[in-house]
């Protein structure tokens, strides 16, 4: 038996991989209808497109958009799709997803880092060239020894973040929720208990080098989702982020250095694995339950235990 039924429609902005996907695959799996949102080549949906058929398999309300979800228009003709096929349904949620931001330092690096010190203080100790030790530091580290995370280096090339870069990415990962929440409410579109959800990470407390446009993204999609939660609450919605650990999704590996990250996490996991994309999908599961109505304006870690867990 499911837990929820095709009147009651998920909104998901970036479901065609990682969080989003399995988002949609969980909720669709448990009765809820789907819309999903997404912005992808055309040679990238040989890979998505079988995703897809399994959750419209499932019987229910399904519609999938290839649009921008970034811009007024693109959100106007999800919105305008959706109003035509959702009939006497509402959006009973909506997942904001959306991973396109700019990862690029603030300055370029001085000096050599301690990690790269250390690694050829090390060769030199072992009496190996830095290019041998390296060589072997990958290999061993591909192999699965995770623990040797601190010897790997990143590489950022010669990109430097400028002020377009940084109000790009805060709207694209961040307020940009905002948009799609007042749209969607001044259509009549959402239930009359509905749920809102945005993700972000441990880099919204964190400072990692490259990682300062998508940082701003994510506090500014707390404080919006801290606003949502206050001046919507009337209209009975609720509104919380959820702060997942370190999971292995196409959009974690653009991050340079994304490798050593899950190996750092999974190292200091209680559990010693990294997160899966499932393990957030089935918590959201939860939090659009009935029984999940009290939780309002909240920043709630799902990682195992990744936050607390030792070094």
């Amino acid at each position: 038996m499911t837990k929820f039924n095709d009147k009651q429609w998920a909104v998901i902005l970036g479901g065609s991989s990682g969080f989003g996907l399995a988002t949609a695959k969980k909720l669709s799996k448990e009765g809820m209808s789907v819309c999903i949102v997404h912005r992808d080549r055309r040679g990238a949906m040989s890979r998505i497109q079988p995703e897809f058929d399994k959750i419209e398999a499932n019987g229910h309300g399904y519609l999938a958009l290839n649009k921008n979800a970034l811009d007024e228009a693109g959100r106007t003709e999800v919105l305008d799709e959706l109003q035509n096929v959702i009939g006497d349904g509402k959006v009973r949620m909506v997942l904001h997803s959306i991973a396109f931001g700019l990862l690029k330092p603030l300055v370029a690096s001085k000096g050599e880092s301690k990690s790269k010190v250390g690694a050829e203080q090390l060769a030199s100790a072992l009496g190996v060239d830095n290019e041998t030790f390296h060589t072997k530091v990958q290999e061993t580290f591909d192999a699965g020894a995770n623990t040797l995370y601190p010897l790997m280096s990143s590489d950022y090339g010669d990109r430097f973040l400028n002020d377009e870069d940084v109000a790009h990415t805060i709207y694209a990962m961040g307020t940009s929720l905002l948009s799609w929440v007042q749209d969607i409410h001044q259509r009549d579109l959402f239930a009359e208990d509905a749920r809102v959800f945005g993700l972000t990470s441990e880099g919204n407390e964190v400072a990692w080098r490259g990682y300062a446009a998508v940082s701003a993204a994510k506090t500014a999609l707390e404080a919006a989702s801290r606003a949502i939660a206050v001046e919507y609450a009337p209209y009975g919605i609720r509104s919380n982020i959820i702060q997942a650990g370190v999971t292995d999704t196409p959009a974690q590996r653009m991050i340079p250095g994304a490798m050593q990250m899950q190996a750092h996490a999974q190292t200091r996991n209680p559990f010693g694995r990294l997160t899966q994309t499932e393990d957030v999908a089935n918590f959201i599961y939860l939090m659009c339950t009935d029984e999940a109505g009290w939780v309002n304006g909240d920043i709630i870690r799902v990682d195992g235990g990744e936050r607390i867990g030792s070094y």
